[in-house]
């Protein structure tokens, strides 16, 4: 199935006293590059929910944002203090104040709202790791199924161009060889009127030069091929398919100004001009592709 880059989602979990909130968020990009916007106390954790990620996203710029809020209602004079840490800060404030006089003492709530001051009671930074990670589960589940749900819209599209194409390339095949004897004929009508007397073999001979520089059964065969394989990528490929894909629409965008290049009838132009647009639509929504 079809995996889009884009998605979003987030999920939230308590500890104790705290309130876990958590993002999950990517566009497109070239590799994996994931980005962490966490609290100083989940840095610890870091490498861990990397891990976690980087096992089922393979491509895609990520974005993890974590929020810890105490919840509504807790009266903070019932709150353990860190008094080690209050005394290390006063102390600090203190001798700051003293070097730079353009400096202010620190205030109550600059001390609770400094990390690691203000705890929960009972809270315990093993169960606040348990539930961070836990949460991230959930959320990295949410997420893959929203870029799948995603995938699923890019596959309709990508399936209804290429179907728009083979009917194109099969229209081309069938009227080509009338094209051909067509402009044979009038070619051959212009020159016996320029002339009154034609070598047939030396025409015979311009003809099959002819034939060579307009002949596009190869282009044509080609652009077929090249359906057929995206086609089974995006129906039964599993895993990550967007940079074969992406390729692919190279090739096929090579094999349309080829038969642009070598058309001499108005109707060779025209599928080429309708396939370069129709291979644009694929290859802007195949950038989005895992």
């Amino acid at each position: 199935m079809l995996q889009s880059m884009t998605g979003y989602a987030n999920g939230s979990g308590q500890c104790g006293s705290r309130q876990i909130n958590l993002e999950l968020r990517a566009v497109n990009h070239r590799y994996l590059d994931i980005q962490f916007k966490i609290p100083e106390e989940l840095r610890t954790l870091e490498s861990k929910m990397r891990e976690m990620i980087s096992a089922q996203i393979m491509r895609g710029k990520l974005e993890c944002r974590i929020q810890i809020q105490r919840l509504p209602g807790q009266n903070n004079n019932e709150l353990p203090i860190d008094e080690n840490l209050v005394d290390q800060l006063v102390s600090f404030n203190q001798q700051m104040c003293m070097k730079h006089h353009d400096l202010g003492k620190l205030t109550v709530a600059d001390i609770l709202h400094f990390p690691g001051v203000l705890m929960a009671q009972n809270e315990d930074k093993d169960e606040l790791i348990a539930e961070v990670l836990s949460l991230l589960k959930q959320v990295l589940t949410e997420f893959i199924a929203a870029r799948q749900r995603e995938g699923e819209k890019l596959q309709q599209h990508l399936l209804a161009r290429l179907e728009d194409m083979n009917v194109i390339v099969a229209d081309v095949q069938q009227i080509f060889p009338q094209l051909l004897q067509n402009h044979i004929a009038k070619a051959e009508n212009r020159l016996r009127e320029a002339v009154e007397q034609v070598d047939a073999e030396k025409l015979k001979q311009e003809f099959v030069l002819f034939m060579q520089k307009v002949d596009v059964d190869e282009e044509l065969n080609r652009l077929q091929t090249h359906i057929i394989e995206v086609r089974r990528l995006v129906n039964e490929h599993q895993g990550t398919v967007g940079k074969r894909l992406d390729f692919l629409m190279q090739e096929l965008n090579r094999e349309a100004n080829t038969l642009g290049s070598k058309a001499f009838a108005m109707e060779c132009t025209q599928a080429s001009v309708k396939l370069k647009v129709l291979i644009e639509q694929m290859r802007e929504q195949v950038q989005n592709i895992e």
